[in-house]
């Protein structure tokens, strides 16, 4: 079980990015935009929160992680930043909630992966629950500014990003639905 969990320390993030950009790349081309907008909300939502919580660090204590401070903790984790609140929970809620907010099935779909992240670095020892619970804060928080407030300039970037990315794509998907329709 440790392995499986210090597995999720190192993969966790990664994991999330790729699947929040594998929804833009599983937008038909010239079809509807709500995955792109949901890729674009949740990337920009994480980045959002990865600065709230540099600034939280910034202004609030330094809490040692559990692993530093109990010798009982699997030390599967080996950050010394500040344990609170967490990077990877506010990241990856960030993303669910922003993702969420635009495609409901999706988004709790990304909801669980990211309850699996906030639980899996309670396991190993690298945050409190109070961490994980203030990340899950900060992710909400995040999206909500992202992907209700700043939804326009969102719109915006995907409308921008598409004229680039629609022309690469298109070809894979004509060839995908022909190989579909034989």
């Amino acid at each position: 079980m440790g392995s499986l969990f210090h597995g999720v320390e190192v993969a966790s993030i990664p994991f999330m990015v790729v699947i929040t950009v594998g929804l833009w790349l599983l937008a038909r081309p010239g079809g509807s935009r709500k995955w792109k907008l949901a890729a674009t909300a949740g990337l920009a939502s994480a980045a959002v929160a990865l600065a709230v919580n540099r600034a939280i660090a910034g202004l609030a204590w330094h809490r040692d992680r559990p692993y530093q401070d109990h010798a009982i903790a699997h030390p599967w984790s080996s950050s010394s930043d500040a344990s609170f609140p967490s990077d990877h929970v506010s990241a990856s809620f960030a993303i669910a909630f922003a993702v969420l907010s635009i495609d409901p099935l999706a988004g709790a779909l990304f909801l669980l992966a990211a309850a699996i992240i906030g639980i899996g670095r309670i396991f190993i020892g690298a945050h409190y629950p109070g961490d994980v619970g203030a990340g899950i804060l900060v992710g909400l928080a995040s999206a909500l500014l992202v992907a209700k407030l700043l939804r326009p300039l969102i719109s915006l970037l995907v409308r921008l990003a598409e004229r680039v990315t629609d022309p690469i794509l298109r070809p894979l998907w004509q060839r995908g639905t022909r190989g579909v329709s034989r």
